[in-house]
């Protein structure tokens, strides 16, 4: 074999999925169609559940450096209102100003500190499979060759090749609107007011935040004392952009005139992006020993998630990948990708495309829609639940057994535990991203049921500030596996334990001859 896994695409989720695989001590290649790094904007940020996730690898720290500008305020839009978080001491979600193009950097570099090899230059024209290995078919610069793996997975985003190769479904909706989205700066001509909005000759006051018109929505975001302003357009157009073209400003300003009907100077132009809105999943994200993940499995009408979605993606993938090429992953283990994936994906496509029908109507009743939602959200139990839910944090994958205990399958929180050595984070016990089994309650009987798994599982001992269950077994995406009630019966808790432990990580080593 080449390599143990191909992954198609380099950008943040085949990046991801690279880095988890060399933890896991898989060998993957990464194939790139694009010789350099996509300088055209994309995302500008990074939000969700995936900054815990990188917090829990050690990267969380390198990414906040990153960032040149402030973080913003926990408020984010939702469909043409906005969830407020900034009356909370502990928002239900975060994000970072770090564009898609240093993210991608700073993956690049951890995956070369991995000893990852990422080609660029390189393009999959072909893939095929049979029960062994994958096939695939590659243009590179210095001509055609072939290679072969036990795994391909698809990071190739939208249009993937490699979904289409493995004759995977994608079905959806395309929605007929274009965003338009720019950090600029003004001419000395435009006035900023102390209310954010703008006064401009000519055309009158600009208001700050939302403006609806009969030819489609304006957003202004502004800050008194400052030239720089962040704008935004969504209009409803039939034109194919590719993606690979980048926004000018003369597009951006002929957008703003459609929409407001009036002229908006603009001067230098600090981020230029467009995109448009499509709600597709793929029917199913394993084809064999071919796998989706990102843009590829799928696409969601709304911004700010698609990269918190398929980075988690790569990360509940890479282990499960990693156990199987290892030879000690239980039958089914790999399927449970698709069962767990797909429903966080299904989630988020809900929550995205609840987003669509706010934004998009433009009559009283919609308004009204608009204005009792936004009403609800100044209650902090639902603005909580929609935050968690936006961020990706409530999901729950489904658990075997007949009754698992509430948190099997859910995110473990970042326990502080106090050892004997001293006390540490549960953070800092997940950076070799192996799992974990946490003894809160100085449980022998439990310690010595998972001594088999011994070299798999690393077992912990320690206490916590408010101990919530007696023990937690936790699988290297940081999701609970099983957890035993506070005061469990061996005569329950031990089975039970065992029974988990060869459902996710197999025979117990052991057992075998």
């Amino acid at each position: 074999m080449d390599a143990d896994v191909i992954i198609v695409g380099a950008g943040p989720t085949g990046l991801m999925l690279a880095a988890e695989l060399r933890l896991a001590g898989v060998r993957p290649l990464v194939l790139e169609r694009k010789a350099q790094r996509r300088d055209t904007p994309k995302a500008g940020g990074l939000g969700g559940q995936i900054l815990e996730l990188l917090r829990y690898r050690g990267l969380l720290e390198r990414f906040e450096a990153a960032c040149t500008d402030p973080v913003p305020a926990p408020r984010f839009p939702f469909g043409g209102v906005h969830l407020d978080f900034t009356q909370l001491t502990d928002p239900p979600l975060h994000a970072l100003p770090l564009p898609q193009q240093l993210l991608e950097r700073l993956l690049g570099e951890r995956a070369g500190e991995l000893d990852v090899d990422v080609r660029r230059g390189h393009e999959v024209t072909a893939a095929s499979q049979d029960e062994a290995a994958v096939t695939v078919d590659v243009r590179g610069p210095d001509g055609p060759y072939r290679i072969n793996a036990r795994y391909l997975v698809g990071c190739d985003g939208a249009r993937s090749r490699v979904r289409d190769q493995a004759g995977i479904g994608f079905p959806g909706t395309v929605y007929p609107e274009v965003n338009r989205l720019a950090q600029v700066t003004l001419p000395d001509t435009v006035t900023v007011l102390g209310n954010g909005d703008l006064d401009v000759p000519g055309s009158g006051t600009i208001h700050a935040g939302f403006t609806r018109t009969d030819h489609g929505l304006f957003g202004l975001g502004s800050s008194p004392g400052s030239q720089i302003v962040s704008l935004y357009t969504i209009e409803d157009e039939s034109t194919e952009y590719d993606d690979d073209v980048p926004m000018t400003v003369a597009e951006l300003q002929d957008s703003i005139r459609r929409v407001l009907g009036g002229e908006l100077p603009v001067g230098e132009a600090l981020r230029l992006s467009r995109f448009t809105f499509k709600a597709r999943q793929a029917d199913r994200y394993r084809a064999g020993r071919i796998l989706l993940a990102g843009d590829a499995a799928h696409l969601f009408p709304a911004t700010g998630v698609a990269l918190n979605a398929g980075m988690l993606d790569a990360v509940n993938l890479a282990w499960k990948l990693a156990a199987d090429i290892h030879g000690r992953a239980p039958a089914g283990l790999l399927d449970t990708y698709h069962a767990e994936r797909h429903l966080a994906g299904a989630r988020t496509m809900l929550h995205t495309r609840a987003q669509v029908a706010l934004r998009r109507g433009y009559d009283p009743a919609a308004e009204a829609l608009r204005e009792v939602f936004q009403e609800l959200l100044t209650d902090e139990q639902p603005l909580r639940r929609m935050g968690a839910l936006v961020a990706g944090s409530d999901i729950r994958y489904p658990m075997p057994g007949a009754r698992p205990h509430p948190l099997a399958g859910t995110f473990a929180p970042n326990l502080t535990l106090h050892t004997d050595q001293g006390m540490i984070s549960l953070a800092e016990l997940m950076h070799p991203a192996r799992p974990i089994l946490l003894d809160l309650a100085d449980r022998s009987d439990l310690r010595e049921a998972a001594e088999d798994w011994g070299q798999r599982v690393d077992i912990h001992t320690a206490k916590t500030d408010q101990r919530f269950a007696d023990a937690l077994l936790i699988r290297p995406d940081a999701h609970m596996a099983w957890a035993a009630t506070i005061d469990e019966p061996t005569d329950t808790a031990t089975p039970t334990l065992r029974e988990a432990l060869s459902v996710w990580f197999g025979t117990p080593s052991a057992s075998r001859p």
